[in-house]
């Protein structure tokens, strides 16, 4: 019998119920986020079980999604979540989006938007800010470095074609394409966003490097300055 001291933990479920084992009949896909999350929290408290503790998580935050903006103190916040099932939290989402930021290695071809959009997708995913990135393609469109240029809202300061074609003449690129995120989700260009790419693709005709697109990316979709043919 459980005494008003004694901690609930995942055993105290019915097996069919249990995530671990969930997990280990049927596949980690089969598990809903809450039920992922109680296998990275583990223990419960006195009151709840890790499993319940999970869905107050969700309740209150909305998403897993939402947690990447939680901070640790925030996340304390909640009856249940101490120091190290707060710490255990926001490093598992660290670690999923370090392996989601992963570029495939050099000598890919890059041959259209939608080529640069599936290489960089998973570099802007959750992001809040705007960060600004090169493709620097050989002669053969294959990938030879992808190198960030900045960060923060796209102005005219902040993306540079100095800054922009150094890492190109470093690296020899015979091309380049431009690719940036709105964090609104919404990938149509800007004003700025037209005026910036107006003035680097001015800047790579004088310097003998072509760029050969600017794509933005949203949430699920990209714009493709090349597509829409706007110079």
């Amino acid at each position: 019998m459980k005494t008003e001291a004694t901690k609930y933990t995942l055993k105290d479920l019915p097996s069919q119920q249990r995530p671990r084992e969930k997990l280990l009949s049927a596949g980690a896909e089969s598990l809903n986020d809450a039920e992922l999350l109680a296998i990275i929290i583990q223990n419960g408290t006195i009151k709840q079980t890790a499993l319940e503790l999970s869905y107050a998580l969700l309740t209150r935050f909305g998403s897993l999604h939402a947690l990447k903006h939680v901070g640790i103190a925030e996340l304390r916040s909640i009856s249940g979540i101490g120091f190290a099932k707060a710490c255990q939290i926001k490093a598992s989402i660290e670690l999923s989006r370090r392996f989601y930021s992963f570029l495939p290695a050099p000598a890919q071809s890059v041959c259209c938007a939608e080529d640069a959009y599936h290489l960089m997708k998973h570099k802007f995913l959750l992001e809040k800010k705007e960060f600004f990135y090169i493709l620097l393609l050989d002669i053969k469109n294959k990938l030879l470095k992808a190198c960030m240029i900045s960060q923060g809202t796209l102005t005219s300061s902040l993306v540079h074609p100095r800054e922009v074609f150094n890492p190109a003449i470093k690296e020899s690129a015979a091309s380049i394409i431009l690719i940036h995120n709105h964090p609104s989700g919404d990938p149509k260009p800007s004003l700025e966003d037209v005026e910036i790419t107006r003035q680097i693709k001015q800047a790579g005709f004088i310097i003998g490097i072509k760029v050969l697109d600017h794509v933005i990316i949203g949430n699920n979709a990209y714009f493709s300055f090349a597509e829409q043919m706007i110079e």
